[in-house]
């Protein structure tokens, strides 16, 4: 064997940085720290139980919250974009329609589906609201998801004799 070449070994102090427990082994190293021993380990204590020595445990419970604070933000938006509650801005019709359902008393998505209920002829009514409003309403409210009421069926006219 060749001289000065091998380590210096030392009878060492192990700590368990989990459970505290101590004792001496023969080492390279004076002290020796450890994140887990068989004295807390589940798998020799046969406990089922987290041990969190660099805050694994609770970074992955916050990335967990947060994934699930924006599931709910992103349902709580799905929801609120097929609400009838709606401002009639968001039909995307073109300033003047929107100002002349303003003045008219439709200030929602669903008052005017309402209104669209009792057919088209009372949406055309309404001064400032034209065919082509009407047709791009239709079209967003189709993209929204929303249900278009049918028209009531038009009075037959009398038959001429």
């Amino acid at each position: 064997m060749q001289a000065e070449i091998h380590p210096t070994v030392y009878d060492a102090k192990v700590t368990c940085a989990s459970c505290g427990t101590t004792w001496t082994t023969i080492s390279t190293k004076k002290e020796l720290r450890i994140d887990i021993c068989s004295n807390c380990h589940s798998f020799y204590t046969g406990e089922n139980r987290l041990i969190d020595v660099e805050g694994q445990v609770d970074r992955f419970y916050k990335k967990l919250s947060a994934r699930q604070d924006y599931v709910e933000t992103q349902k709580a938006k799905e929801e609120s974009k097929n609400s009838p509650d709606r401002a009639v801005e968001d039909l995307g019709v073109s300033p003047r329609a929107t100002d002349a359902l303003k003045k008219a008393g439709i200030l929602t998505i669903g008052q005017f589906l309402a209104k669209m209920a009792e057919g088209d002829a009372g949406l055309l009514a309404i001064n400032g609201f034209a065919q082509s409003s009407l047709t791009t309403a239709k079209k967003k409210l189709r993209a929204l998801g929303f249900e278009l009421p049918e028209a009531p069926a038009a009075p037959a006219a009398p038959a001429a004799e």
